[in-house]
């Protein structure tokens, strides 16, 4: 649904609502209308040019309660204590911390891998957003199970050459343990040719996360837009996660305009807000 579409939906959700919307629209109460699961979040990476406390602030006017952290807001080397002071931050702020990540686990050596789920049990996070090798997968699932920290295997597109795209990770965890997954970026996704409506019900019980993006050209990277503007099928999208009955987060991922985010986040959010609110109706 473009924003065209929205003329569809109710006269609450008309083009333009943007921030208006993101502010005003009980998401909860509206996914619980429309019979979904899923909550709509964000990742931090979002806000990356920005210190912690700052970044904290603008996802707080988001009015989007969950988050995705990127290690530039939450970085590995601090030690346990400061880490527990950290994530406790975003949780004062009321920011529920789903994942952290993206994380490379792209060292072939299981130290290396221990320490990232250490970080992950400090900060109390369930689950690790991750870029891997196919060399790395197996040290990675006995992590996983030691730690019971889920691991979300990130599809990155046409320029990865270990993951680009939901078939290849699907192929790669079958027969591995339940939390071994995966993390639909849905705009990396389709740029690699990929149905993302699909292959969300190809994934089932796999699916852990996804990173919410739009484009205005589905195979170019440079074309990303704010969600609802480019040709990303987010009705579709959210009539599937309900379907397969999803239970994770859909985290708006809004990597343009890095040095001013938050009018294009604001947008955005405000936009799958306004898709979700017209579902329910």
């Amino acid at each position: 649904m473009t924003r065209r579409d929205m003329f569809a939906i109710p006269a609450a959700l008309a083009v333009g609502a943007g921030d208006a919307v993101a502010d005003a629209i009980p998401y909860e109460a509206a996914a619980e209308d429309f019979g979904a699961d899923f909550r709509i979040g964000i990742c931090s990476y979002t806000f990356r040019e920005f210190q912690r406390k700052m970044a904290i602030d603008m996802m707080k006017q988001l009015s989007a309660g969950y988050v995705s952290v990127k290690d530039v807001h939450l970085a590995y080397s601090l030690t346990p204590e400061e880490l527990v002071k950290a994530a406790g931050e975003f949780r004062k702020a009321g920011l529920t911390i789903v994942s952290a990540g993206n994380t490379d686990l792209k060292v072939d050596d299981p130290a290396v891998l221990r320490r990232y789920f250490q970080y992950a049990r400090d900060c109390g996070i369930p689950m690790l957003v991750t870029a891997p090798t196919h060399q790395t997968l197996p040290a990675i699932e006995k992590l996983a199970k030691e730690f019971d920290i889920r691991v979300a295997i990130h599809t990155h597109g046409p320029e990865d050459p270990n993951f680009p795209v939901p078939k290849v990770v699907l192929d790669a965890v079958r027969g591995m343990d339940a939390r071994m997954g995966m993390c639909l970026d849905v705009g990396h996704s389709m740029r690699g040719g990929a149905d993302v409506v699909q292959e969300i019900a190809n994934a089932g019980p796999r699916l852990f996360d996804m990173h919410m993006k739009d484009l205005t050209n589905g195979r170019d990277k440079d074309s990303q837009c704010q969600v609802g503007d480019g040709v990303m099928p987010v009705v579709a999208i959210f009539k599937q996660l309900r379907k397969v009955g999803y239970r994770g987060c859909v985290n708006l991922e809004y990597e343009i305009n890095s040095e001013n985010p938050l009018p294009g986040a604001q947008h955005s959010i405000g936009y799958l807000k306004g898709v979700l609110a017209g579902l329910a109706g």
